[in-house]
């Protein structure tokens, strides 16, 4: 284990026989505030014997945890969440070819049932949000919002509170409200309800405000959040074959379409494994033996998300720390001290059963400040689940195809899945009234026109076909050339002896599937190399010359670090054109063919050539393609940048670079826009009449950033190259 991560991990616990004192707090899950009581959200820490932890922590009066902190996400009330920032936002009031209608005419009408219902409100319905302070103050917010809903006051109002802002949908009657309330410790406090805003329906903050209200809906509903989205634990769809559990749930959320309030729902799984952490660890250990054990089983397990059905919630693993055991004490939060083994024991009912495992460890980070330090906390490996696919798990067919036969509804069944959700919602007690205390009725489920469009002509070199399945034309490549391939002369393949066998075959295949589209393939220098990262580069920059056209790489495994490494150097130190394809791919006999055509479809591509077209009726088209991601090693945003520059949009210009912060990204966008105008021009002497723009990668309250700095930049290059262009 790092440094880092034996720092981060390291618990202020201490073994019963340990010489001096190290203790740990517990802060105990689930103690909802509904009657009047005094508590603190300080805790005090423990004492620590180890400098690093001391470090790592100081400043920062936190306790350790066994695992009992909730995880709920926080209801922000001071400040809109980027989720409903772009409500306001009109994309089309300036083109005025969606500005009036976007409705299509081609194809044949159809009528589709969505997945959003309309959510009914009073004409002159307002919300109204109120500023709530204390004297004294209250530090802990769960005392302050226990004091607001118990007062007499707001018994009958339907309420949302942070433990500083509060929303009503009744006005009181004074702008400025006195009351006073009291603790269980007798003590006098005085709060000061003072109107700040009044909202229409329409307002951001009434979007975020009814969110939290249908969030609360389903939580009635006894389904459990995690993440975003919430799940029915009671309700287990099993794969007992593989040891999996699908939860179903529901995806929601309530926005504007249009002029209309609308909830949407869309069905979700949660994939959760069989088998906890400890079982994982113990089938690990008897694979590999003890020397790599705590190496191996770190790599594989931090980063992970695991659940507690103990409390049904879910945590990141940050760390393990193998020092700490369950016999081990923490303090709780009414100041006792208390062994793992009998906390769960009293707050449960679960015996552990293995003494020795050690503790996973995960960071808990405050979801209302992000400048607060983390809160660890202690798992016991006995008790977690880990959820989600594992690597070989994702790659076996038979385990995919079981959980695809679950998880891909039809569409009748989706349908039948949200009418139950709403169902649900209308005949609850508690759930209606929730609605009607707030004024809102959960109305029929939307319908709408939408139209089937004919199958789209494919244009190969000397032939025209009409595919029969919308997305599927792959023995027509077969059969038919395609539009320009260069020959592949002089390219590489690395292998490991193992594969030796296989590459005759594929061999063959590829190139009288090649010969076939008009793709000529000579035969290559073949290097047989060890199964290890090292082996591959060293080959690779033996035989990767200059003349080399393709570097071929024949993987043992889907091992990251080997894949990652031979990419980067093809990729940025050597830049050639490289294709991977993993052994067991090429094991597939009865599935040679197949495999052949889309390896040779990828390398042409790669090379430069051009497959098929389709009919562009627009003249004159550059299509652009425009992606950012953050890189989280090295914090910094890499933009991704494509445009066409042929009419029949099969040849690309393209561009990337790595920003500091995504303000920069405008800037770059200019001078991309600028170079993909010069390629045009190169290609076509005269500069594109349309371009239309595909921007992926905006997050949540990205968009006015795009509306506002974005398009203007892309214009900006456009005008400045003295193009009419729209």
């Amino acid at each position: 284990m790092s440094g880092r991560a034996r720092v981060r991990a390291r618990g202020l616990a201490r073994s019963p026989d340990a010489q001096r004192e190290q203790h740990t707090q517990a802060l105990p899950l689930g103690r909802r505030m509904h009657t009047p009581v005094d508590l603190s959200d300080s805790e005090a820490s423990g004492s620590s014997s180890v400098e690093e932890t001391n470090r790592i922590l100081q400043h920062c009066n936190k306790g350790v945890s066994s695992g009992d902190v909730e995880s709920t996400i926080v209801e922000k009330g001071v400040k809109i969440r980027r989720d409903y920032m772009d409500l306001n936002i009109c994309t089309r009031e300036k083109l005025a070819h969606v500005r009036d209608c976007k409705t299509g005419s081609s194809g044949i009408p159809v009528k589709l049932v969505t997945n959003l219902f309309n959510l009914g409100l009073p004409q002159d319905w307002q919300l109204y949000q109120y500023h709530v302070t204390y004297i004294p103050d209250l530090a802990s917010r769960r005392l302050r919002i226990a004091l607001l809903y118990n007062h007499r006051k707001f018994a009958n109002h339907a309420k949302a509170f942070d433990g500083t802002v509060l929303f009503l949908s009744q006005k009181l009657e004074e702008k400025v409200t006195e009351l006073s309330a009291e603790t269980q410790r007798g003590e006098t406090v005085k709060m000061t309800v003072t109107l700040t805003r009044e909202l229409p329906s329409s307002s951001p903050t009434c979007i975020q405000v009814f969110n939290i209200i249908f969030r609360k809906i389903l939580k009635m509903l006894s389904m459990y959040q995690i993440g975003r989205n919430f799940y029915k634990p009671s309700e287990p769809v099993e794969i007992p074959q593989h040891k999996l559990s699908l939860w179903p749930g529901f995806a929601i959320s309530v926005s504007h379409f249009e002029s209309s309030l609308l909830f949407g729902a869309d069905v979700s799984y949660k994939v959760l494994r069989n088998e906890t952490v400890l079982e994982f660890m113990t089938d690990l250990c008897y694979k590999i033996g003890i020397s790599c054990f705590i190496q191996t089983c770190e790599q594989q397990l931090i980063g992970l998300v695991v659940l507690t059905r103990y409390n049904n919630k879910t945590y990141r693993i940050d760390d393990i720390d193998w020092s700490v055991k369950p016999t081990h004490t923490f303090w709780r939060r009414d100041g006792s001290e208390i062994t793992y083994v009998d906390y769960y024991k009293q707050q449960y009912n679960i015996t552990l059963s293995d003494l020795n495992q050690p503790v996973l460890v995960s960071l808990l980070k405050s979801k209302r400040n992000d400048n607060i330090e983390p809160k660890i906390i202690h798992l016991i490996p006995e008790l977690c689940f880990l959820t989600g696919l594992s690597g070989p798990a994702a790659s076996d067919y038979q385990l995919m195809k079981a959980v695809a036969e679950e998880m891909r509804l039809s569409p009748l069944s989706r349908q039948q899945q949200l009418a139950r959700l709403a169902d649900d919602i209308q005949r609850n007690k508690d759930t209606r009234f929730e609605l009607e205390t707030w004024g809102l009725y959960l109305g029929s489920q939307m319908s709408l026109t939408g139209r089937v469009v004919p199958s789209e002509k494919i244009l190969m070199q000397e032939h025209v076909c009409q595919p029969m399945s919308a997305a599927d034309w792959s023995k027509d490549i077969r059969t038919c050339k395609i539009l320009n391939a260069e020959s592949l002369n002089k390219w590489l393949i690395v292998c490991s002896n193992r594969a030796e066998n296989l590459i005759e075959g594929f061999l063959s295949c590829l190139r009288r599937v090649g010969s076939s589209m008009g793709f000529n393939v000579d035969y290559p220098k073949i290097t047989k190399v060890q199964e290890n990262t090292a082996a591959y580069l060293r080959a690779i920059q033996q035989h990767a010359d200059l003349d080399v056209q393709l570097v071929m790489c024949i993987l043992p495994s889907n091992q990251k670090n080997l894949y990652d490494s031979i990419k980067k150097y093809l990729n940025s130190d050597c830049p050639v054109p490289s294709q991977c394809v993993l052994t067991r791919t090429l094991s597939k006999q009865g599935m040679m063919m197949s495999v052949a055509t889309k390896i040779a479809m990828q390398m042409t591509c790669k090379l430069g050539g051009e497959l098929w077209a389709v009919e562009i009726p627009l003249k004159s088209l550059m299509v652009v393609g425009i992606d950012t991601c953050k890189d989280t090693f090295s914090k910094q945003v890499v933009v991704g940048f494509v445009a066409s520059v042929n009419p029949r949009i099969t040849r690309w210009f393209s561009r990337c670079i790595l920003q500091k912060a995504a303000t920069d990204l405008a800037d770059c966008l200019k001078v991309f826009m600028t170079g993909a105008l010069k390629e045009w021009y190169k290609h076509n002497h005269d500069l594109p009449a349309r371009i239309i723009v595909y921007r992926d990668g905006i997050g949540d309250g990205q968009l006015k950033t795009v509306v506002e700095y974005e398009v203007p930049q892309l214009l900006s290059s456009v005008a400045e190259s003295g193009s009419k262009t729209r």
